[in-house]
């Protein structure tokens, strides 16, 4: 869904809708299980910046709820996590604030976005909120054994035979050191 400068102008957009997977890319770091549900508002905001310079801010309003899959950090099967979020965000035109001058910004600032071409699509911006209500690292379990780093097996389901020890001859140098230690 695009919402376009010149229609919220007119009068504010709200929304209620229920996305299909695949509807929002999420590439290979998640997926999509089921719908995808989100509603809102969207609307136009007037930045007053001097008599003459007016900026057409968007601000979007709402909230989203699905179910996901994010690859064990570990083991790499795919775990489900059910997200549920709100989002109150502001989003300014691109190259509106480029001729400022340098200066430090304020902590309500930087949670300011860009919007190119005076439309703002929601499948963007529910992309970036679901990447950001996601969990930094998921484990299938919290006992997780992962993957052998030689073979490849999934320790979780089968035991490998590879050797423990350095596999790196970088390595072997500290191997000595531990023996010469031990004794």
């Amino acid at each position: 869904m695009e919402f376009t400068v010149s229609e919220l102008e007119r009068e504010p957009v709200e929304f209620d809708l229920e996305l299909a997977p695949r509807a929002v890319d999420f590439g290979d770091q998640a997926e999509q299980n089921g719908p995808l549900a989100t509603s809102g508002r969207a609307e136009v905001l007037h930045e007053h910046r001097g008599p003459k310079e007016i900026v057409p801010d968007i601000r979007l309003r709402g909230r989203f709820s699905g179910k996901f899959q994010v690859p064990c950090a570990r083991c790499l099967e795919p775990v489900e996590i059910p997200l549920a979020a709100e989002f109150d965000l502001i989003f300014r035109p691109a190259g509106a604030d480029s001729d400022a001058p340098e200066r430090s910004i304020t902590a309500p600032e930087t949670e300011i976005g860009y919007y190119q071409k005076d439309s703002l699509l929601l499948e963007d911006v529910l992309r970036e909120q679901i990447f950001l209500a996601l969990p930094v690292r998921t484990l299938c379990k919290p006992d997780c054994k992962g993957l052998c780093p030689r073979c490849g097996v999934n320790r979780n389901y089968q035991t490998c035979t590879c050797e423990e020890g350095p596999a790196d001859p970088r390595w072997e140098a500290l191997a000595g050191l531990r023996s010469r230690i031990k004794s």
